[in-house]
């Protein structure tokens, strides 16, 4: 990182708003953390009336996602631990994924899974703020604190506000580093002695903070300004993950048209793997799930659309489109690359994508039916491969129902 870096990090917009119009109660709750007060424009083939006629076949695929929803979370419901976790004690982060699932299509009264569910996050609050037992701190804390959020329960509300200080305080900030110019400052990783931060962990942070930021204004609590993260610094850290060379001076980021505008896991780091370049160059493979929640991040970080790194993975995210594997990683972390999908460009706002050969792709109503296709008869979802626990049916059918209820929001 050179001195222009750093002068980057320092304009890093963070007052851009976003509108958005998603119908369902997870939706609504994501999409009014990044409301400040003004409209962004879109580019064409995102915008859409403000009224507008629903084609009767959307009809059709809304009632097949509403059963595909309701089978799934039947599942859930009886795939509950008497204790009140799902699949293991050991990580809450299991458990609030099936709770943000619940949240998503809420019932009243309160379903006793639900109930029983948030119980159990809470008796894994620790000492310091963070929602765990004994591993993987970052995660499991950020993904509770989305569950929490949504839940909107005024007795949650201080351990929230710790669990917001908990993972702002693992962030990996200039003045810790030792090195303005690492490439890890900025991000947040699996705990606080995890030098090496990468994409994942700090999309789920990022887009914890805003969902509780977004309480916290619902319930007229006050934030100071010295309770959030380094946000020029977050940037910094998602763009040398990007396979962008004019924003990312690492050696390995490539502009080469494979992986241009594409995201790696973290800086140097590429669940894909390396590839070779002529004349004698090695990149690191650009891949589907981390190009999504580098998208997610920006997002949360209130880039422009029209901003560089942004349009260079929207046209990564385009030339790459697929819902047969999770690009460049096959059947790994395929789920997870569903749910991350659906999430990135609900937010983004994109109702289309187009197509190398210039065809409009509605990629709500194919990944609808990918995830429909997909369930099981009794209605859970499961990867046969197993990398990223994805054989786990309870974590895989918590990010089908939470893809899906993203998807019926706008259809």
């Amino acid at each position: 990182m050179n001195g222009q870096r750093i002068e980057l990090m320092k304009k890093c917009p963070r007052n851009q708003a976003r509108v958005f119009q998603g119908t369902s109660p997870y939706c609504a709750a994501i999409t009014a953390a990044l409301l400040l007060g003004a409209i962004v424009a879109r580019p064409a083939e995102q915008s859409q009336p403000k009224l507008q006629l629903r084609p009767a076949q959307d009809v059709s695929l809304r009632n097949e996602v509403q059963h595909a929803i309701e089978k799934g979370l039947h599942w859930l419901e009886k795939s509950q631990d008497t204790n009140g976790f799902w699949s293991t004690p050991d990580h809450p982060a299991v458990t609030a994924l099936a709770l943000t699932a619940y949240r998503g299509w809420p019932a009243s009264p309160e379903p006793a899974p639900v109930k029983k569910g948030y119980a159990y996050l809470m008796s894994c609050v620790q000492p310091d703020g963070g929602i765990y037992r004994k591993d993987l701190p970052s995660y499991n804390t950020s993904v509770s604190l989305v569950a929490l959020a949504l839940a909107k329960r005024p007795e949650y509300q201080a351990t929230i506000l710790k669990a917001r200080k908990f993972i702002i305080s693992l962030q990996t900030r200039p003045d810790e580093s030792g090195d303005t110019n690492s490439p890890f400052v900025g991000g947040i990783g699996y705990g606080k002695a995890d030098k090496h931060p990468d994409l994942s962990n700090t999309s789920l942070a990022l887009e914890a903070l805003a969902l509780s930021k977004n309480y916290m204004k619902d319930n007229n609590l006050d934030l100071p300004e010295t309770s959030d993260l380094n946000w020029p610094a977050a940037i910094h850290f998602i763009q040398c993950c990007q396979n962008l060379p004019k924003y990312n001076s690492e050696s390995w980021a490539s502009d080469d048209p494979q992986n241009k505008g594409g995201f790696v896991y973290a800086p140097g780091d590429s669940k894909a793997g390396p590839t070779n370049l002529p004349p004698g160059r090695v990149a690191l493979r650009s891949y589907g799930s981390m190009s999504y929640a580098g998208l997610l991040s920006y997002v949360y970080a209130d880039l422009k659309p029209d901003d560089p790194r942004m349009t260079a993975v929207m046209d990564w995210l385009r030339a790459n489109y697929t819902l047969e594997e999770n690009p460049a990683m096959g059947t790994q972390g395929l789920f997870y690359y569903y749910h991350t999908m659906a999430k990135a460009l609900t937010l983004y706002g994109a109702n289309t994508l187009t197509a190398r050969d210039g065809q409009s792709i509605n990629w709500r109503e194919q990944l609808a039916l990918k995830l429909i296709n997909l369930q099981k008869a009794d209605g859970s979802w499961a990867n046969e491969n197993g990398r990223w626990w994805e054989k786990d049916p309870v974590l895989v059918t918590a990010y089908a129902l939470i893809a899906l209820d993203m998807i019926y929001g706008k259809l």
